[in-house]
């Protein structure tokens, strides 16, 4: 039977993010790609010059629609934007508890630009998180849903991923690619009710990368739609991600941040 995911997010018509990234990186894992498109961006490397948000009656239907006729076996979602897109979004998972889903808490571009509302971010935490079986912010997410503010080192991520499992997901997934101080070294944290654990990885030397969040979560989201446990889908993700910065970086694309190289990859 063939493996099916769903991606809810924005597009990016630049290709390096959002659901145009979520559609390759679950083709490149075997998976067949459906989508609900929640905004229309204008972007590219170099930045987001406008959003242009997609009604949430209509997100909605996008996803029912899907939901209804495939066997949809994970979804991954994405930047919503504001309010009531989180909560049709919420309203379509809460109907459908068989669905693995993960949750990429996207509120900033790696240009620095907002896809989030700011007055959507207790929404995020209060409807969607709980409905997660695990979310994937960077850092600096994780400190603006926990309360924490500034994350600072590994130590500081891994408490603050093992407090937000009280918001409701089932894991916290934290990526501490970007901390100060790291080194050579590129560490997130995964964080279940069992305890945390660290997750190393070479640093790719990019200064900049585009879609890196989208790639992960939708990685992950592929593998729980093979069948693969929490912990492996995350470990295969990650190395997944790892091996697209490196191509990203030997082959730039565009005259910004790099986009990754979504290349298939072999399933075991």
């Amino acid at each position: 039977m063939t493996a099916i995911a769903l991606t809810i997010a924005g597009s990016d018509p630049s290709g390096g993010a959002g659901i145009q990234a979520d559609l390759k990186t679950f083709a490149a894992h075997g998976v067949f790609g459906a989508s609900a498109i929640t905004a229309l961006t204008v972007q590219n490397t170099r930045g987001v010059f406008g959003v242009h948000a997609v009604p949430p009656g209509f997100v909605r239907e996008q996803a029912e629609a899907v939901l209804d006729d495939l066997d949809v076996r994970a979804v991954k979602v994405g930047m919503l934007h504001d309010v009531p897109t989180i909560e049709a979004v919420a309203a379509v998972l809460r109907a459908r508890s068989d669905l693995s889903v993960v949750v990429d808490p996207v509120m900033v571009a790696a240009s620095g630009d907002a896809l989030l509302e700011p007055s959507a971010v207790s929404a995020l935490r209060e409807a969607l998180l709980p409905l997660a079986d695990v979310v994937t912010p960077n850092a600096h997410e994780l400190g603006i849903l926990t309360g924490a503010g500034r994350i600072e080192d590994v130590d500081a991520l891994e408490s603050e991923s093992t407090a937000a499992l009280a918001l409701g997901p089932g894991a916290v997934f934290a990526k501490g690619g970007r901390l100060a101080g790291s080194g050579p070294t590129s560490v997130d944290v995964l964080a279940t009710r069992e305890g945390a654990a660290r997750l190393e990885a070479a640093r790719v030397p990019i200064e900049r990368a585009h879609g890196t969040g989208c790639t992960l979560s939708s990685a992950i989201a592929a593998r729980l739609a093979l069948g693969a446990a929490l912990e492996p889908a995350v470990r295969d993700a990650k190395a997944y991600v790892t091996a697209a910065l490196l191509r990203a970086a030997e082959a730039p694309i565009g005259s910004g941040a790099r986009p990754l190289h979504h290349e298939p990859v072999g399933i075991a």
